[in-house]
């Protein structure tokens, strides 16, 4: 499976991926999407956005990020809001 089949990654994001060193989606499972998110941020793009982080969020739970639970949301929102 590649990191395209995921839902909400696109060829930017699944490259954006690639750069912090997630190849697959276990990995991204793995480092999770707040922490895949932080490492976006540092290493390739300062200005990733909550769309990102909820897109992230999305591809890690399998949904498409407009069908995250709206407790998932708030608590990535509150998350990002703290950065």
């Amino acid at each position: 499976m590649e990191l395209t089949d995921l839902p909400n990654i696109g060829p930017v994001l699944a490259g954006n991926l690639k750069k912090i060193g997630v190849d697959t989606p276990e990995q991204l499972r793995e480092l999770g999407a707040e922490g895949a998110f932080l490492k976006i941020r540092g290493q390739v793009d300062p200005g990733a956005c909550l769309h990102q982080l909820e897109a992230l969020a999305g591809a890690e739970a399998g949904v498409r990020k407009s069908l995250l639970p709206p407790e998932r949301k708030a608590q990535l929102k509150s998350w990002y809001q703290t950065l």
